[in-house]
């Protein structure tokens, strides 16, 4: 196995010499982890695997998600959530608009995401030119180029966040079939807080960790100067210095890391050009825990 970064991206690597189908070798999980925690997003291509596969190599993350808002699983498998603009007998096979703004998956939740695992099936092409890119943001670099003061003030700041925030928006979108969230989905994921900055467990890297998508307001500041510092912490995290746009090839396994990265799904193409990609959401269940990064060959990160 080998992993190549990409030259002049300030995201990315690809990692070579793996056959997810025939399942990844004990000695290969640390190495792919450190690279996870390192690059941020790491694909993996020309994989021929089924949904079995991308479960068994997601679950070695961490627990797989089973989404609260999420009819659209693969038949017998609902921790892989398939992605879809195709419609068979004039209905939908997978959600459509997945992921179309700048967001960090599962920050709404009081139990975060660590990792997804994407399994790219057919992806929309225009004149031989992929479409349906997705875009990431670095989001160690943007807490890295943050004022010191700015730091200083939020060191140990909370946000709130809420997954109806980017529901609502995506219903706001001209042609969106989704319904409003139920009062039972509302209740499963109420607004949770998290800290404005993490500590990465793997490399002891801090991360900006408020995005747009989900991040309503700075806990316990007045509304005003809140959303003055969401508004400028939302620039800033996504100055193209930090963007990397990854161009979808037919087989790639794409898996990012939640913890460090944001990102967004490019709906460039038509509901003619067909797209199928099927999806594992890891949550951070284990990868927080020493035992599990010790029993991964990975040691913790020592405390900041």
């Amino acid at each position: 196995m080998k992993i190549i970064a990409n030259k002049h991206a300030t995201l990315g690597a690809t990692v070579e010499g793996l056959d997810l189908a025939a399942g990844l070798p004990e000695a290969e999980f640390p190495v792919i982890l450190r690279a996870l925690a390192e690059h941020g997003v790491l694909r993996i291509p020309a994989q021929h695997i089924e949904p079995t596969h991308l479960k068994a190599f997601a679950a070695r993350f961490g627990t797989l998600e089973i989404n609260v808002a999420n009819t659209f699983q693969e038949p017998g498998h609902p921790e892989v959530m398939v992605l879809s603009n195709i419609k068979r007998d004039g209905k939908p096979i997978g959600l459509s608009d997945a992921g179309q703004d700048w967001h960090t998956d599962m920050s709404y939740s009081a139990e975060i995401a660590f990792a997804n695992v994407l399994h790219g099936i057919t992806i929309p092409r225009r004149d031989g030119v992929a479409l349906g890119s997705t875009e990431f943001a670095n989001m160690y670099m943007a807490y890295d180029d943050l004022p010191e003061d700015v730091k200083e003030k939020l060191r140990g700041a909370t946000a709130t966040h809420d997954f109806n925030k980017f529901w609502e928006e995506m219903r706001s979108r001209p042609g969106s079939t989704r319904a409003p969230l139920t009062p039972e989905q509302r209740a499963k994921k109420p607004p949770v807080s998290h800290p404005v900055f993490l500590r990465h467990p793997v490399n002891g890297r801090m991360a900006l960790y408020a995005n747009p998508g989900y991040a309503m307001k700075i806990d316990g500041w007045d509304k005003a100067e809140s959303d003055a510092m969401l508004k400028f912490l939302f620039a800033h995290q996504l100055q193209d210095k930090y963007r990397y746009r990854h161009g979808w090839t037919e087989n790639d396994v794409l898996i990012w890391d939640d913890l460090c990265t944001m990102h967004n799904a490019w709906p460039d193409y038509t509901p003619e050009e067909h797209r199928l990609i099927k999806r594992c959401q890891v949550m951070a269940d284990r990868v927080f825990d020493p035992a599990f990064l010790a029993g991964s060959g990975v040691m913790q990160a020592p405390a900041a």
